[in-house]
């Protein structure tokens, strides 16, 4: 039976249907709230789970089979994969020290331990010279957290201590190598390696995400501001692009003079270390010459470095060394950093974008040039092996070294600018970084080699007269 007032709705159809629209608007207010509500409250359980510490804390490790990642640039042993599924605790100790303990799921494999690491020298500290200038702070933040870090513990170190398994690993194990990947804050690895005719070779290897309210803790505790102020920087690229370098923040030039540069386009490319395993993730054909890398630039791609680290050809990643595609000259300064009163040497490359003409620069800046290793070309990857960024570490170095001198205190910086000191993207760009040594036989000679995206291959080869 029908109620009078629904039979006069029927009757009516504007009354219906302002009843139906009221009805809807109800609804639909219910559904949005009940939505808020439920996102609200994940959002919450997400946030509470990504920032929650405590002392002892279980850490998710994937470990990649062969058929999972194909292009792993990594010289693994014939052991690769015999020691895996294994889990990772970290313990903490105070502020900033914390042990690493990968534990074993059967008899086989060993437990391992590296023990009061310092993990404020993984995270960035912003210098003091520049935490005034929102620009030099932004670009270093940006460069810091996406530069790799990786850090190697030996064998003998009274840190690491191995337990149990069949003997291989207590027998064999050369190094422990952790790594804070060139990615978002807390994507991270952990590399255990042997060594197999003179070669350091990886057995093992797994990727996971430091905790990030630890991460977050203790990069308050060493810059003393709130996370909270810089964490969409760090978790997330942000491109500080054509972003004003203020140089004289950085040092002040105390003397300049250009010198005599060659680049050799005929030169033949000239690989050794790294990039012969990486030859795999270099895209691009006929390719002999540094010569060949910039008329043909438009054809050059790298498999992309990607989450949670490791490399994709699927999506690969592009250049624009157009920018870079003609070299102009060389200038060598003596300089005096503003952390350090000790004079260093800067030295900057000229080149002309050959689409636009723009003269834009690389500046590698507070080295010794006296301390350079001298080494034959042959050996270039022995040679001081930076990635670009203000402030940043070595792409690999000891626990020992880093401890004894970390990035903060450094005043070295390397960076891609344009001719208003704008910052150039260098990652877009496709350069990473640089290797630098003196020649083994004329420590007069210079040579200073660029390291393409993801340090893939080497694009070019600078040999500088000192002398003249």
């Amino acid at each position: 039976m029908k109620t009078i007032e629904e039979k006069a709705l029927n009757n009516n159809p504007v009354k219906s249907s302002l009843f139906n629209r009221k009805n809807l608007t109800l609804t639909f207010a219910i559904a949005t709230l009940i939505v808020t509500v439920i996102g609200t409250t994940v959002g919450c359980l997400w946030f509470i789970n990504r920032y929650r510490t405590s002392d002892k804390m279980r850490v998710n490790i994937k470990e990649f089979s062969n058929k999972e990642y194909p292009a792993n640039t990594a010289l693994l042993s014939v052991n690769h994969q015999k020691y895996n599924q294994r889990k990772l605790k970290l313990i903490q100790k105070n502020d900033t020290y914390f042990d690493f303990v990968l534990e074993p799921t059967n008899k086989k494999t060993a437990k391992i331990l590296i023990k009061d690491v310092d993990i404020s020298l993984f995270v960035p500290k912003i210098p003091k010279s520049i935490r005034g200038d929102k620009g030099l702070k932004e670009i270093y933040l940006s460069e810091r957290e996406f530069s790799r870090q990786q850090v190697s513990f030996p064998i003998d170190s009274e840190l690491v201590e191995i337990i149990g398994g069949d003997g291989f690993e207590k027998q064999n194990l050369y190094s422990i190598d952790i790594a804070n990947n060139c990615l978002n804050a807390g994507y991270w690895e952990i590399i255990l390696s042997t060594k197999e005719n003179g070669k350091k070779s990886v057995y093992y290897q797994g990727w996971f995400t430091f905790p990030m309210g630890h991460y977050k803790n203790i990069f308050e505790k060493i810059n003393n501001i709130s996370y909270w102020e810089n964490w969409w920087r760090l978790e997330h690229w942000q491109d500080p692009e054509r972003t004003k370098t203020k140089l004289n923040l950085l040092r002040k030039v105390v003397n300049n003079r250009q010198i005599p540069t060659k680049f050799p386009l005929d030169e033949r490319i000239i690989v050794s270390g790294e990039q012969t395993r990486k030859v795999r993730t270099l895209l691009g054909d006929n390719l002999v010459t540094w010569g060949d890398i910039y008329k043909r630039y438009d054809e050059i791609e790298f498999a992309t470095f990607r989450t949670p680290g490791w490399y994709d050809h699927n999506t690969p990643w592009k250049n624009q060394y157009w920018r870079i595609g003609k070299f102009k000259k060389a200038i060598l300064r003596t300089i005096e950093p503003t952390d350090s009163k000790q004079n260093l040497q800067e030295i900057e490359f000229v080149f002309k974008d050959i689409k636009t003409g723009e003269k834009n620069r690389l500046l590698v800046s507070g080295i010794d040039l006296s301390q350079l290793p001298k080494l034959s070309v042959s050996d270039y990857q022995k040679g001081l092996y930076m990635p670009l960024g203000i402030k940043v570490p070595p792409f690999f170095q000891s626990y020992e070294n880093l401890k004894s001198q970390s990035a903060t205190d450094n005043p070295y910086f390397g960076v891609m600018l344009d001719s208003k000191d704008r910052w150039i993207n260098h990652h877009e760009l496709a350069i990473d970084g640089f290797v630098m040594h003196l020649d083994k036989d004329n420590p007069n000679l210079l040579h200073t080699y660029l390291l393409s995206y993801e340090r893939h291959t080497l694009v070019a080869h600078f040999i500088s007269d000192l002398e003249q």
